[in-house]
């Protein structure tokens, strides 16, 4: 646990990818099994323990300390791992010199206890650790660890420990479990290549790059193909045939993560053998409906008749990985592209089309495309369009996020000006600054801000501590980490916001809420008087909705 916790330590401070990669090659390289695997799926977030909460935590701490002491404590710290490390008491008595605790002792105790045996058991660990092992040993049971570190960057690692090529284990990934054993011994040259059993396994998704303006003069518009990048959730469809004549199917979402039962509807009009690459959609009456429907199908724990009827799921193909027994992923994009037609035309079930291609030979073109979608070819689905996907036509299909093969060119976003209502303390580096920004608009008559957002990047470093100081010298009530902040129409801060869209909310006084907000530029020219009015964000979303 030691090592576990130096490294964690290491890797939280070191700030160059590199450095952390040699600092995990090191790990990965001279701890044994199975503590090594263990920590690989610590850092690539394949470890879970289901009775381990922040809640177990919370009440330890508040056991034996003042709780107003560790909530002024949490408060400047910002974060709970690190908080309850540094103030866990040492234990009375005389000390006693525990053996040494192994990360492979803590995961499988974790994974085996219940829930009312937990909290001694972590007590007793926090007792024997010190300071950065009891961090580490928290950072662990919440699974937030906070260090920097991708879980393609921790398989790189791995790789380089034989002089493997990274996306060679991305692809067995999906037929491996903690604590890898099979895994370090293929990339040490102790055995042979694991194989991939699952009947229909995710393969991990290729991710594309945003293009900037300066990228252009580089790239030749006839190397590649376009489409339209689509309002929805990217999901992978595999499925495989039973020998009872049915089929196995699974629909993943991006990450790995099998949202089959929440789409039921589509998940059992998967039958194929083949496992392709798109976008999950709500349509109806044959037209693609805004990301805010779509939201009616997200996180459902139950998936009722009646949702399934007024929002029926739609999987809108962009790319096929895998077709039978053949992998595909290795092959140009445009063969690819060619296969998937094909399949899709043979196929001929109306839950799953293809995406169109843009007809364009020059970047002109496609800009023009992009600002139009609607003269463009996509016609009545213009609206659930946010911007062209870029691919190279001899690009192979790379887990992870390539360079130079797949662009995205998002249309340009929305923007508002608002008003700074409550700042919260960041995490991590940002614990001691207020980095979390909750903004408004007016309503009524304009002597009413409602919430409608809340972001945390966008800014320089330098613009976060000005606003820090803003914060707090015009604090004017406090509730625990946030603070409110003077909002008058004559005084106050304003914010200049972009997002890519906006939904109705409950959580929120307004009734609505951004998609991906970020402040884009911080208005100390402008009184918040002059900020926007709701009725402006009201007209936005029912354009979406198509209700105006």
């Amino acid at each position: 646990m030691n090592r576990f916790a130096e490294l964690l330590d290491r890797l939280a401070y070191e700030p160059g990818r590199n450095a952390k990669l040699r600092l995990l090659t090191d790990y990965f390289g001279s701890v044994p099994d199975p503590d090594r695997g263990y920590a690989l799926a610590a850092i690539t977030g394949a470890l879970s323990f289901q009775h381990a909460k922040p809640g177990i935590i919370r009440a330890l701490i508040a056991e034996r300390t003042d709780p107003v002491l560790f909530a002024l404590s949490h408060d400047y710290v910002g974060d709970l791992s690190e908080t309850v490390a540094l103030m866990w008491p040492a234990p009375g008595g005389p000390a006693k010199k525990a053996p040494a605790l192994s990360l492979t002792t803590v995961v499988t105790t974790l994974a085996s206890l219940g829930k009312t045996e937990l909290p001694k058991q972590l007590a007793r660990w926090l007792d024997e650790l010190d300071e950065t092992g009891r961090w580490a040993l928290l950072k662990l049971v919440t699974g937030g660890l906070r260090i920097g570190v991708s879980a393609r960057l921790a398989k790189t690692a791995v790789a380089a420990l034989g002089d493997k090529d990274p996306n060679e284990i991305e692809l067995v990934w999906p037929s491996l479990a903690p604590p890898y054993t099979d895994l370090f011994a293929w990339v040490e040259g102790r055995a042979d290549k694991p194989v991939a059993a699952h009947p229909t396994p995710f393969r991990p998704v290729m991710l594309s790059h945003a293009i900037e303006e300066t990228d252009f003069s580089a790239l030749a518009p006839a190397d590649f193909m376009a489409e339209w990048k689509w309002d929805g959730i990217r999901v992978q469809a595999v499925a495989a045939p039973r020998p009872d004549g049915g089929f196995v199917t699974r629909l993943y979402s991006r990450t790995g993560e099998d949202i089959s039962k929440s789409f039921p509807d589509l998940a059992d009009a998967l039958r194929f053998d083949a496992a392709i690459d798109g976008e999950l959609l709500v349509m109806r009456e044959e037209r693609v409906q805004s990301f805010n429907l779509l939201q009616q199908r997200l996180n459902r724990k139950t998936v009722t008749p009646k949702l399934l009827t007024e929002f029926p799921a739609h999987l809108r193909a962009y790319d096929l990985l895998v077709e039978g027994e053949e992998d595909l992923r290795e092959k140009p994009f445009a063969e690819r592209r060619a296969r998937l037609e094909s399949f899709l035309a043979r196929l001929a079930n109306p839950r799953i089309d293809v995406s169109p291609l843009i007809s364009f030979a020059s970047w002109d073109e496609l800009a023009a495309a992009r600002a139009d979608p609607a003269s463009a070819g996509a016609g009545a689905d213009a609206d659930a369009i946010e911007g062209v996907m870029l691919k190279r036509r001899d690009a192979p299909y790379v887990p992870g996020r390539p360079k130079g093969l797949w662009w995205k060119w998002k249309r340009d976003p929305f923007t508002v000006d608002a008003v700074l209502m409550y700042a919260q303390r960041g995490h991590g580096k940002r614990s001691s600054f207020y980095s979390d920004y909750t903004f408004g608009v007016w309503t009524g008559d304009g002597d009413e801000l409602v919430p409608v957002g809340k972001a945390y990047f966008g800014f320089t470093d330098a613009e976060l501590a000005e606003i820090d100081r803003f914060v707090r010298r015009n604090t004017v009530n406090r509730f625990g980490p946030v603070r409110e902040v003077t909002h008058e129409p004559d005084r106050g801060l304003v914010f200049e916001v972009a997002f890519e869209g906006l939904q109705r909310s409950t959580r929120h006084k307004s009734g609505l809420a951004m998609r991906f907000p970020r402040i884009s530029r911080l208005r100390w020219d402008k009184p918040p008087r002059e900020a926007d009015r709701i009725e402006t964000l009201e007209r936005l979303l029912q354009k979406a909705e198509g209700t105006s």
